[in-house]
């Protein structure tokens, strides 16, 4: 199996803010969203992106993976955002705004002139499309297969409950049926799903609700703006021992009934199955990115030989 890459917490980081861009080797989050877009005024556009192309050059030994959240394509400064920070090499672009698949497949193309101009492999640069509307939402599924650069959708719900003309509550039912849609999209797809930011930096009672509701509805990792909430997520998302200790139990017991000659086996009472069998995996590859086990689970594990 292809090594998991943890994407549980995805930090913003305003692009025109120096300090913040210093300290981001420190955070111990996954992945930094360098934003040019909600967070820069618009008189600061021009100076925020020459910035982060700076930051960007200097930062040679990267810890995390780095996003560069552009301007929307529909406006007048994603290009310049593109051509400013591409040669800097970040390692794709958080894309605002993605409603349909067409938008999706304008970057691609795009990041596909410049890697050419650059000298760069042809999907070098990754995306990471934001559903933030309405239109969104409802194109997710397709949005999802648009190109082979995706990682992942990213849902974006303080946009989307303002185009929906509804407020955004901590309990979160509004948000249900269209987190749904990024999911079934990206698991559709194969690529991860990524939750939206939770704003109260303070509540971080609440915090842990939202983060443990949205792994159980099965997203994978969740937007931050702020690092003191990066414990919480990661502790979330985690493995927990107990599911460890189950999945580890589970592929030796279809191990043997493999050498039994079966596909089935009961264990402490239940039933093992291949589905039983692929969660037990996944949690175990979960557990080998947390650095929690060392065994490595391989496509024979999980279907058994041809």
């Amino acid at each position: 199996m292809a090594e998991l890459k943890l994407r549980r917490s995805l930090l913003y980081v305003p692009g025109n803010m120096p300090s913040m861009l210093q300290n981001i080797p420190l955070f111990n989050c996954d992945a930094i969203q360098i934003d040019l877009e909600d967070a820069v005024p618009y008189s600061e556009k021009d100076a925020a992106r020459i910035l982060v192309r700076r930051f960007l050059e200097g930062y040679k030994d990267r810890n995390k993976e780095i996003l560069v959240r552009i301007n929307g394509l529909d406006t007048k400064w994603a290009l310049d955002d593109l051509k400013t920070v591409l040669p800097a090499l970040p390692d794709g672009i958080r894309l605002p705004k993605a409603d349909s698949p067409e938008v999706v497949e304008r970057l691609d193309t795009l990041l596909t002139e410049y890697e050419e101009e650059l000298g760069l492999p042809i999907g070098h640069f990754r995306i990471l499309p934001s559903i933030e509307t309405a239109e969104g939402v409802i194109n997710a599924v397709q949005t999802a297969r648009s190109s082979p650069r995706l990682i992942g959708l990213a849902f974006g719900a303080e946009d989307y409950t303002a185009t929906m003309e509804i407020e955004r509550t901590k309990s979160g039912e509004e948000l249900f049926n269209a987190r749904m849609n990024v999911l079934w999209g990206a698991k559709a797809a194969g690529i991860q799903a990524i939750d939206s930011i939770f704003a109260d930096v303070n509540d971080m009672e609440a915090l842990r609700k939202e983060t443990e509701l949205i792994k159980r509805l099965g997203f994978t990792g969740k937007c931050m703006v702020n690092p003191r909430q990066i414990d919480i997520i990661h502790d979330v998302f985690a493995p927990k021992q107990a599911e460890v200790d189950y999945a580890l139990e589970v592929m030796d017991a279809i191990k043997r009934a493999r050498e039994m000659g079966t596909g089935v086996i009961s264990l402490k009472g239940k039933m093992i199955d291949r589905p039983v069998v692929v969660r037990a995996a996944r949690v175990l590859n979960t557990a080998r990115a947390h650095g929690m086990v060392d065994v490595v689970i391989n496509e024979e594990d999980i279907y058994g030989a041809e």
